[in-house]
């Protein structure tokens, strides 16, 4: 049976390759950083990292680590309600409530496990789910294995959305599901008037912070701080493998009632280990430089800004942002592939995305800032964006 199959995923691989939609993984052998080697020893400056802050390779998180490994040992091999709860998870999600303005956090290995073990245990086929068309996979995947009748608004449209709500009033509980801030495009989920629609419609909202947390606010505490909505939001998920250190695991937080409830009946958490205490231990150290100094903050806007008003008086067509995220539309794959294979032999490291990560038709580049970029690394960016766009003639 499998020479038939394995001929079959031949072809398959084969046609995703002649459309140009093969994805290669590049080798790095350094830390993650603002500058990175790749395995071919090249030195590279790196523009596609989720690290916004830095903090990939921060000496506090390191050290935070390293103690936790000496007092806690390396994993827990268990499962959370079984043996796998420490001290450390159970300080991590104290204050992680604290800093979102929450009630309660439960953590998970990852934000993809947060979100595909939230809307089962919460919502049956009684209950309606209205969700951005743009909202991460993990979202999608989650809310497919809910029950819940399922609504699809226009990203960010909420006029389509108060349509959905509408229709959604025969339904006992609705949520509204959206994105903090949307991954692929960088804009950011227009949540005061989604509020106001949850409030005239008697609806529940939850928030994915997953790229907003740490990037988005006067503070780094999201959307909901950016739209001064702390507290109004029910749920809230995110991870720490972006801002928050780049590491793994991701968290729930929300009112304490249905995080008490995700404890009972989310599959993810209930069936798969608990993240390691030195990932605990150095989240703890992170929430606590971020609540002790908004530095990092700061120059993470300071860089977007700078960033995308040269690419944009450039010529090159930017998707509007608020995060630290500039899509660089080029529209077709196999040219946002080959734009990107220029840029990496002008010593900048980052990547085409095309369908299916993105619509078919939509191919771009996405750079993505950090606090770790410093003026003169942002510069060689954005002369090397203007050499490789006027040889392909992109502006």
């Amino acid at each position: 049976m499998y020479k038939d199959f394995q001929d079959h995923l031949l072809k398959s691989l084969n046609d995703i390759r002649d459309k140009g939609l093969y994805k290669e993984e590049r080798i790095i052998i350094t830390p993650q950083g603002a500058t990175i080697n790749v395995d071919t020893g090249e030195e590279v400056l790196n523009f596609c990292a989720n690290n916004y802050l830095g903090l990939s390779n921060n000496p506090e998180l390191i050290k935070a680590a390293k103690e936790a490994m000496d007092t806690h040992g390396y994993g827990m091999s268990s499962v959370r309600f079984i043996c796998g709860t420490t001290d450390l998870h159970k300080e991590l999600e104290k204050k992680l409530a604290d800093f979102f303005g929450t009630e309660d956090t439960i953590l998970y290995a990852a934000c993809f496990d947060a979100n595909g073990g939230l809307f089962e245990p919460l919502l049956t086929s009684e209950d309606a789910i209205i969700s951005d068309t743009l909202n991460h996979a993990s979202i999608i995947d989650g809310v497919r294995l809910c029950k819940a009748r399922r609504y699809r608004f226009e990203n960010t449209n909420t006029d389509d959305l108060e349509k959905k709500l509408i229709e959604a009033q025969e339904q006992r509980f609705r949520l509204i599901v959206t994105d903090g801030v949307f991954s692929m495009d960088g804009n950011v989920a227009p949540l005061d008037r989604i509020v106001k629609l949850a409030e005239k419609y008697n609806a529940m909202i939850m928030v994915d912070e997953s790229h907003s947390a740490g990037v988005v606010g006067k503070t780094g505490r999201g959307v909901t701080e950016l739209y001064d909505l702390r507290g109004k939001v029910e749920i809230i998920t995110g991870t720490l493998g972006k801002a928050f250190g780049g590491a793994i695991g991701g968290f729930t937080t929300g009112k304490k009632e249905i995080i008490d409830m995700l404890r009972q009946r989310s599959r993810p958490y209930l069936f798969s280990n608990s993240i390691p205490p030195l990932v605990a231990a150095a989240g703890i150290r992170m929430v606590d430089m971020m609540t002790e100094t908004n530095v990092l903050q700061d120059k993470l806007h300071s860089n977007t800004e700078y960033f995308v008003d040269k690419m944009s008086k450039l010529g090159f067509d930017i998707k509007p942002s608020q995060s630290a995220i500039c899509a660089v539309m080029l529209y077709d794959a196999k040219l946002s592939q080959e734009f990107a294979s220029k840029l990496l032999k002008e010593g900048i490291y980052v990547i085409g995305f095309y369908y299916p990560v993105v619509p078919d038709g939509q191919a771009r580049i996405r750079v993505q800032l950090s606090a770790a970029h410093d003026q003169d690394q942002l510069d060689k960016a954005i002369n090397a964006f203007e050499k490789v766009g006027r040889e392909l003639k992109v502006i």
